[in-house]
């Protein structure tokens, strides 16, 4: 087994699934390979705040199962999480005297 400890998660999506599994594509990028440091269009994926996108939910795939397509107007109910909002709505905020 490789263990790609340098790469970092450019970006993840949906390829197919099963009744059991799903499948997923993973691109990956050596941060610290020259090509990559010097294409301006790609090298932000060297800063150290992109470490770790994927435990995030920074790629394509993550977002999707957050729930953060959409963007605009369209997503003011979806913000920061599907999860968070929900619960932030279904609280019962009660004043202390009443």
């Amino acid at each position: 087994m490789v263990i790609y400890s340098r790469l970092r998660v450019l970006n993840s999506y949906w390829v197919a699934q099963d009744a059991v599994h799903k499948w997923y594509e993973v691109v990956m990028v050596d941060p610290f390979h020259k090509c990559i440091r010097d294409d301006p269009r790609i090298n932000w994926i060297c800063k150290p705040v992109m470490k770790h996108r994927e435990l995030r939910g920074l790629t394509a795939a993550g977002r999707k199962a957050r729930g953060l397509l959409k963007k605009g107007k369209r997503a003011n109910k979806q913000r920061p999480s599907s999860r968070a909002v929900y619960r932030r709505h279904s609280l019962m905020r009660l004043r202390r005297y009443r």
